[in-house]
């Protein structure tokens, strides 16, 4: 009995807050505009260009975990 309260809530909640998203960011009802470099795609074709051709100046790729990636050399007591 209390999951169907729980489900129908759950729906509803998320119902207003769809509802509230379209009203809000599309919509504008609180007004204010959408920029133009989001309306606009040869700004966004422009700008992906610049980020491609930046020179890759940074150094070897880093590992994130290292002690994971290490490679163990296990060594007998007569070579050390």
């Amino acid at each position: 009995m209390a999951a169907k309260y729980i489900v129908v809530s759950t729906l509803g909640a998320f119902a207003f807050a769809y509802i509230s998203h379209i009203l809000v960011a599309d919509k504008k009802i609180f007004g204010g505009t959408t920029p133009t470099t989001v309306l606009n795609s040869e700004w966004w074709e422009e700008t992906d260009k610049k980020f491609q051709a930046w020179p890759r100046t940074a150094g070897p790729p880093v590992v994130m975990n290292p002690i994971s990636r290490q490679n163990f050399i296990v060594k007998t007591r007569s070579e050390a």
